[in-house]
């Protein structure tokens, strides 16, 4: 086939899970927004919730109810852009609980929606959503008389430790909120990271869960394959793609595989980044085009069918640093083109997998002694 397969590893993603879940002694959430992070959010959602996971959030409520329906009626689903004008009904259809962002948020849901589920969202710092601290303290007392179910802030710079806004942060975070008696939310992935002092309540990572940093310990969850349309021999000086932008420096052989900018293979990407035949790396040359890259396979022995952009050895990272972007955008950008399948444990070898990790946390004894160590 000429479209490329993108497998998605959702045992992978419920380890990333457990993993970052074991680093705090609160609960932890996952933040399935934008599809799932690209992913597919009703495969992802059903299988965190198998993992463990009872809580998550959307960016809008439209994806709140598609996630509603794939975890049941029970988890809570927070929505961060809080409680837009027009929401009411999807609100109340979808049991959603909006994170109020600011004063005509909080009395459009009192007026429209009374008695229903709601948070709060504070800014302490980063200006983009939120109470700012003037706002908090004028609603405070009024918002808290409602019974909000979470008080939540998000960091600026959670990815840089050392970074004296998370500090900042921190500290405004606890002003604004000490001595309330209502479940408070600071971290996502990288403020997990950065200690217990950030993690209060309820902790809810999102790019971590999806392999991307700064969770460097996190499974790659992502594999992609690109199909080789064409292989050709390249003479010594001769050009290949657009631009003549890569010259051949010996005689090569070029495969031309089928994926490009239109499947969100950003063209800044080009340079620095290869495809791979088992574990061996063939550099991309010229540039990517809308549904074709170019790559030079001259190392190989045999021509292959396909060749990997994404795997253990290049990440998703990997290719954000080569583009000049995040690896946010690269999982949210993959193409609608692609064929995907899901590689999942059944839900009984789950539990016996559940079961067996339960045992060797109670009993470590039960380990081989070099295991242990």
């Amino acid at each position: 086939m000429s479209t490329a397969h993108l497998t998605i590893d959702l045992d992978a993603l419920a380890d990333n899970w457990r993993a970052l879940d074991a680093r705090t002694a609160t609960e932890t959430a996952a933040v399935v927004k934008a599809d799932g992070y690209g992913l597919g959010s009703g495969r992802v959602t059903a299988r965190l919730a198998r993992a463990g996971a009872r809580k998550f959030f959307v960016a809008a409520a439209e994806e709140g109810a598609a996630v509603r329906k794939s975890v049941g009626p029970e988890p809570m689903i927070g929505v961060f852009s809080g409680h837009m004008e027009g929401d009411a009904g999807i609100l109340r259809a979808n049991r959603l609980t909006p994170m109020i962002n600011s004063v005509d948020q909080m009395l459009r849901h009192v007026e429209q929606l009374p008695g229903h589920r709601f948070g709060i969202q504070l800014d302490t710092g980063m200006n983009r959503l939120g109470l700012e601290p003037e706002d908090w303290a004028q609603l405070r007392e009024i918002a808290l008389r409602q019974n909000p179910v979470l008080i939540m802030s998000h960091l600026a710079c959670a990815d840089e430790p050392d970074h004296d806004m998370n500090r900042k942060q921190l500290r405004v975070f606890k002003e604004m909120t000490d001595g309330i008696k209502v479940p408070r939310s600071l971290a996502a992935t990288g403020g997990i990271l950065l200690g217990p002092d950030y993690h209060f309540d309820l902790c809810r990572p999102g790019v971590g869960l999806y392999g991307g940093e700064p969770f460097d310990e996190a499974k790659a969850v992502v594999t992609l394959d690109l199909p080789v349309i064409q292989v050709r021999d390249v003479a010594q000086g001769e050009t290949v793609g657009y631009g003549n932008s890569w010259t051949a420096p010996r005689a090569s052989r070029i495969a031309t595989v089928a994926a490009g900018y239109a499947d969100g293979l950003h063209r800044a990407m080009g340079r620095g980044i290869s495809l791979y035949a088992g574990k061996v790396a063939c550099p991309v040359v010229g540039r990517i085009s809308m549904d074709l890259i170019t790559v030079d396979v001259s190392a190989l022995d045999h021509e292959p069918a396909s060749l990997q952009l994404l795997n253990r050895l290049q990440t998703v990272d990997d290719l954000a640093e080569a583009a000049g972007t995040i690896g946010y955008e690269i999982l949210t950008s993959m193409g609608r083109r692609y064929r995907r399948s899901y590689v999942s444990r059944s839900a009984s070898a789950d539990r016996a997998v559940e079961s067996i990790r339960d045992k060797l946390q109670r009993r470590p004894d039960l380990l081989p002694q070099s295991i242990a160590e």
